[in-house]
């Protein structure tokens, strides 16, 4: 293995990491006197015991199936709803408190982001393995094209270590995630000229991106002023600040590298009196970010494929437990945005250019 080697997060999500899914499922679980498919899958993801439905009618008497399967079923619900309530208690009493960013936390995130760039920089000097792919096998590969190829965004959940060790981020929460999308009859040139469209990111990307200035350009850098808004469970809303740098080693590849200079977070957005609060003395749900993009034009069309590698604060004791697989599922849903997007935005105008 080399030595800064980074590859798919294998950790085996807890059980509890899947219940704000399993809220989603609430509106149907209290219509439904009898488990469904999705009832049993989040009764099995919840490690929760539910007495087995019998295949064979004639093996149970009427009255049994009047009364077993609702009682199994509400206690179900129950049992779903008090977890997701649970989460949703953790993030309400996490936002209420304020988190400073140490030098500590700082300087390991800048050693994950110096290991996670040394392996980019060896893999975007090497044609045959400029995607993430490239390095997987034939089997493998062609599962993950079929997918591309079918519209689908795949999406790996990634970490970085340092001579085969962990990189330990105490009172940090790094997210580090990969999405990958194809879009067919588009050029590199088309791809990335959106990106470099700015001021038309907000009417793109909505939600997540509510404003986007271009401050500086020169050439291919750009220093790009983005406002930025999630709401997953927690609205949060941030003022940030971005260098981004553009290279295109030749006519069919490009990459990008996208680092945050400044996060802010704002306090009552959108209110009289709103205002940032101190970089880095925050709430702590993004203290660093940074994205990495790369563009392959093949098989007519063009390969995007970004890495998100953010840090957070991590929410302490069983807080922790309950709330931090889900914090780290949260880039997940921005990334699929964003390229399903992109997907639609360049097709649309492939189709309107061919008219």
């Amino acid at each position: 293995m080399p030595n800064n080697s980074t590859r798919p997060d294998q950790t085996f999500p807890t059980p509890l990491a899947q219940a704000p899914r399993l809220y989603n499922l609430l509106p149907k679980l209290l219509v439904s006197p009898t488990p469904s498919g999705a009832e049993r899958e989040a009764q099995t993801s919840l490690a929760l015991p539910l007495p087995p439905f019998p295949r064979h009618r004639g093996l149970v008497h009427t009255a049994d199936k009047s009364t077993f399967a609702p009682r199994a079923a509400a206690l179900l619900r129950a049992q779903i709803y008090f977890f997701a309530v649970l989460l949703a208690c953790c993030f309400t009493c996490a936002a209420t408190r304020a988190s400073e960013l140490t030098q500590a936390t700082a300087e390991a995130f800048q050693r994950y982001v110096q290991q996670t760039e040394a392996r980019m920089q060896s893999e975007l000097g090497d044609p045959e393995h400029f995607l993430y792919f490239d390095a997987l096998s034939k089997e493998d590969k062609n599962s993950i094209l079929t997918r591309l190829h079918s519209g689908q965004v795949v999406i790996e959940q990634m970490k970085t270590y340092d001579n085969g060790k962990e990189i330990k981020m105490t009172g940090g929460l790094v997210h580090h995630w990969l999405a990958i999308g194809f879009i067919p009859g588009a050029t590199r040139d088309q791809v990335i000229d959106l990106a470099q469209d700015y001021p038309r990111h907000p009417e793109l990307y909505a939600p997540d991106v509510q404003k986007a200035q271009v401050l500086e350009h020169f050439d291919q850098h750009f220093l790009v002023s983005y406002r930025f808004y999630r709401h997953a469970i927690v609205t949060t809303v941030y003022n940030t600040e971005f260098n981004v740098d553009y290279q295109l080693p030749d006519s069919a590849r490009g990459y990008c590298f996208a680092r945050a200079v400044r996060i802010a977070e704002v306090q009552n957005p959108g209110k009289p009196d709103e205002k940032e609060l101190s970089v880095g003395n925050d709430h702590g749900y993004m203290w660093r970010l940074n994205l990495y993009t790369r563009y392959l034009e093949k098989d007519n069309g063009v390969y995007v494929q970004i890495e998100f590698v953010a840090l957070s604060r991590d929410a302490p004791g069983i807080v922790g437990w309950l709330a931090n697989p889900y914090i780290r599922s949260i880039p997940a849903a921005y990334l699929t945005n964003y390229v399903r997007t992109t997907q639609r935005t360049l097709s649309s105008q492939e189709r309107f250019s061919g008219n």
